[in-house]
């Protein structure tokens, strides 16, 4: 039943692949003789339909884990995939507590998303296109999160990149999306260069490549260089995905795409694939306090760097950009320290709310575009400057936003609070007495970076709640300056749109309920920790170490993280009271952190350049021209050269053919007789 269930999962995606790619490529065909529609009622069905049904197979399963021993692990081998030699790798899936864990949330707020797009696509000329892609891009995501081994892994690993590309890229007859789709499919194969170097080591350490057999023989390896060198290479594949520093440039850029591509991409799936990839090498990471360290410092790096660039970002979408940006660094500073659970905890909330805040603002772009529409304004819809007070014409949405907000502020008892805040108490846990704090990071002792992560993390939430109460003020209260004309056309999102949208906000409520700490006695206590025990529990306990907080340290942690997060409405609040010019009278906005630091200049300036100028030389009047004609030359003068020698031997002359016969043979004896 396993194998059924699990090979079902997987196809369902694939076949509404197959279904709306074959809609999409008929239909181009019959648009161009002017007989089909945008929006086929096929693929409305097809498209979110076959996600539902995976999540109805994914709440199966996950019930019959429920009943099963603690310690249940279920690997299914359909086949051989690349038998060479003693390399022998199997078309293999691993269903255990984390990878069902992951099914659900893909297909879960996955199926929202698709059912707003429904709403939110209905007039574009590539619906079916869409659903085709998107549905193929949950398909190598519950390959990736499935996957039995590190190969297989790394199939659905590299499948989401390439799916992703096309997203970013949906609308590729505008150049700036088709660029944007380009640089995350290059930036995330630098990542994937360090996945693919991992892999090449674990092979040859330990002459396998599966999680079980692999983790068992490194585990015991822990603390050796190759282990530290294994951990180092598997965390830039993830800084890749993950969209960490150095290499988190392509993931603002990335909301060129459809927003609802935004809120699967950026909020659910792929992004938190790194984070994943992390907590299922658990046992490796464990093994090199050194590599764990360095993930806790570039999380945290990340995490303020991120959230100091969204206070002043103006496009409501690259404010949840970078705020994902940020929420990634909090993820990966816990799994750094070797709390995998509040990890895994923020991740899952994450995708609550940031799906929500994703949608949400789809929903007011949706209603911004199409007010422009009816009065024929050319402006941004996206822009913070040209929205305010949109409350009175999106109560839902804005409700529902204002829960998002408040959640990711770290405002209890909402799901963000509760993540957040077992992350930063983990990691204050770990700066004493753990093997963490015993390592170093050159030359500073573990402790220290830990206490440095920490401070870290309370700053950005303090940021954190700025910036997305200025983004929620701004959009939803104030005065409105959409203008006279747009104000009247201003209205709700239909009803497939505004419905995902409640119930991720009542999973933005109650999400945090998945794992309570003990502090709040109101509902079973560390119900995921102990789900995803068989998984991560013996790598976190070895990190761990004598590292835990009494209920008084505790509890004043708690309180410091509730107090930065009032402050940060507060200051957001006190900043933003007056009322906010539209655009067309706001000054320019040119500073350091509107322009991100100057980044993308200093990438473009010192790498994109200076290869480009490279390849032009190499592809254009350089190097490859002298080549292909030298080649061209030589080639056309050795012909010349052979024609004329054929030609003078073979002149009909029966003589010369007889001495040339003559000498031939002469020579022959000659060489045999020298033999």
């Amino acid at each position: 039943m396993i194998p059924t269930m699990l090979g079902v999962l997987i196809l369902l995606p694939v076949l509404g692949f197959l279904i709306n790619g074959s809609v999409a490529f008929f239909g181009r065909s019959a648009r161009e003789h002017g007989t089909s529609t945008a929006r086929h009622p096929l693929v409305t069905l097809v498209g979110p339909g076959v996600i539902l049904a995976a999540f109805a197979v994914a709440v199966v399963l996950f019930r019959n884990m429920l009943g099963a021993p603690d310690q249940v692990l279920h690997v299914v081998r359909y086949g051989q995939w690349m038998p060479v030699g003693n390399l022998v790798i199997d078309w293999s899936l691993q269903l255990d507590q984390l990878s069902i864990l992951m099914v659900l949330v893909i297909t879960g707020v996955g199926s929202l998303i698709h059912l707003f797009s429904v709403g939110y696509m209905r007039e574009d000329a590539s619906y079916a296109r869409y659903f085709a892609y998107l549905n193929l891009f949950v398909a190598f995501m519950l390959l990736l999160v499935l996957g039995g081994s590190y190969p297989v892994l790394f199939v659905g690993w590299e499948g989401v990149g390439l799916a992703s590309y096309l997203l970013i890229g949906f609308w590729f007859s505008d150049r700036a999306n088709a660029e944007a789709g380009k640089k995350a499919f290059v930036v995330n194969r630098v990542g994937d260069f360090g996945f693919l170097v991992a892999m090449f080591l674990i092979w040859v350490t330990t002459q396998q490549l599966d999680f079980i057999g692999a983790h068992a023989t490194l585990s015991g390896m822990a603390g050796t260089p190759v282990v530290l060198a294994i951990a180092l290479f598997l965390f830039i594949g993830c800084a890749g995905k993950s969209a960490q520093l150095p290499l988190y440039i392509w993931l603002p850029d990335a909301m060129a795409g459809p927003t609802p591509v935004s809120a699967l991409i950026h909020a659910a799936t792929m992004v938190t694939a790194g984070v994943y990839l992390v907590a299922r090498a658990a046992p490796i990471f464990s093994g090199a306090p050194e590599a764990s360290l360095i993930m806790t410092a570039v999380g945290a790096l990340t995490a303020l760097f991120a959230a100091t660039i969204a206070l002043r970002q103006w496009d409501i979408k690259k404010v949840l950009a970078y705020s994902t940006v940020s929420q990634l660094g909090y993820m990966f500073i816990g799994v750094g320290s070797g709390a995998y659970t509040a990890g895994v905890f923020h991740l899952v909330t994450h995708a609550f709310f940031k799906a929500l805040l994703f949608l949400g603002a789809g929903s007011v772009i949706h209603a911004m575009h199409e007010a422009y529409h009816h009065t024929h304004r050319d402006d941004d819809p996206q822009d913070l400057r040209n929205m305010g007070g949109l409350a009175t014409y999106m109560p839902t949405t804005a409700v529902a936003m204002t829960l998002a907000t408040l959640a990711i502020a770290g405002i209890p008892p909402l799901a963000g609070f509760f993540s957040k805040d077992e992350i930063l108490a983990a990691v204050f846990a770990r700066a004493h007495g753990s093997p963490l704090s015993s390592a170093s990071l050159l030359g500073v002792p573990g402790s220290v970076v830990l206490y440095g992560a920490y401070a870290v993390g309370v700053v950005t939430a303090l940021l954190t709640a700025v910036y997305m109460t200025r983004m929620l003020l701004l959009t939803f209260y104030g005065a409105n300056r959409t203008g006279e004309a747009e104000r009247a056309k201003l209205h709700e999102a239909p009803a497939v749109m505004t419905g995902p949208v409640v119930l991720l906000g009542v999973l933005t409520v109650f999400g945090g309920w998945l794992n309570l700490p003990a502090l709040i006695p109101i509902g079973p206590v560390a119900r995921l920790e102990q789900w995803l025990a068989p998984v991560t529990g013996g790598s976190a306990t070895r990190l761990a170490g004598n590292g835990h907080l009494d209920h008084t340290t505790e509890l004043g942690l708690v309180t410091v993280a509730i107090t930065v997060a009032v402050l940060g409405i507060l200051v957001a609040l006190f900043r933003y009271r007056r009322p906010l010019p539209d655009k067309a009278h706001a000054p320019v906005d040119d500073g350091l952190l509107a322009r991100a630091y100057h980044v993308d200049s200093l990438v473009d300036a010192l790498v994109v350049r200076p290869i480009s100028a490279f390849a032009g030389i190499v592809l254009g009047r350089g190097v490859e021209t002298g080549v292909d004609r030298s080649f061209s030359a030589g080639g056309s003068l050795l012909s010349r050269t052979a024609a004329l020698v054929g030609s003078k031997l073979q002149d009909g002359d029966v003589g010369k053919y007889a001495w040339l016969l003559a000498a031939g043979a002469l020579a022959l004896l000659a060489a045999l007789t020298l033999r």
